[in-house]
């Protein structure tokens, strides 16, 4: 991990997982080699192996394997689907919840 920070002793951290620069509350599982930075990954989440989360909030999340959340302002209640990736487009939105397939992108 680098400058992270993990809250709470529910937190599992798969090997090869980054934290940076983030915060990590549980009960929460982070699946080996994610990469969570400028990020805040709340309680009730579960991010699949190899997902990237960047400059994002997430919280009652399922996250499968290889998907990225970037520049997301407050993911919740949402599940993600393999290699799925959930982008901040243009616009002023604070509140996301989604159910997105496999291989699917969404800009918001």
């Amino acid at each position: 991990m680098g400058r992270g920070e993990v809250r709470n002793s529910k937190v599992e951290v798969g090997r090869g997982a980054k934290i940076v620069n983030s915060v990590v509350r549980g009960p929460s599982i982070i699946g080996e080699d994610c990469v969570i930075e400028n990020s805040y990954v709340g309680p009730y989440t579960s991010v699949g192996r190899g997902s990237k989360i960047v400059n994002s909030s997430v919280e009652y999340c399922v996250i499968l394997e290889n998907a990225s959340i970037i520049g997301v302002e407050r993911l919740e209640e949402s599940l993600i689907g393999r290699s799925a990736k959930v982008v901040k487009g243009e616009g002023n939105r604070r509140f996301v919840k989604l159910n997105v397939g496999d291989y699917s992108e969404v800009v918001l």
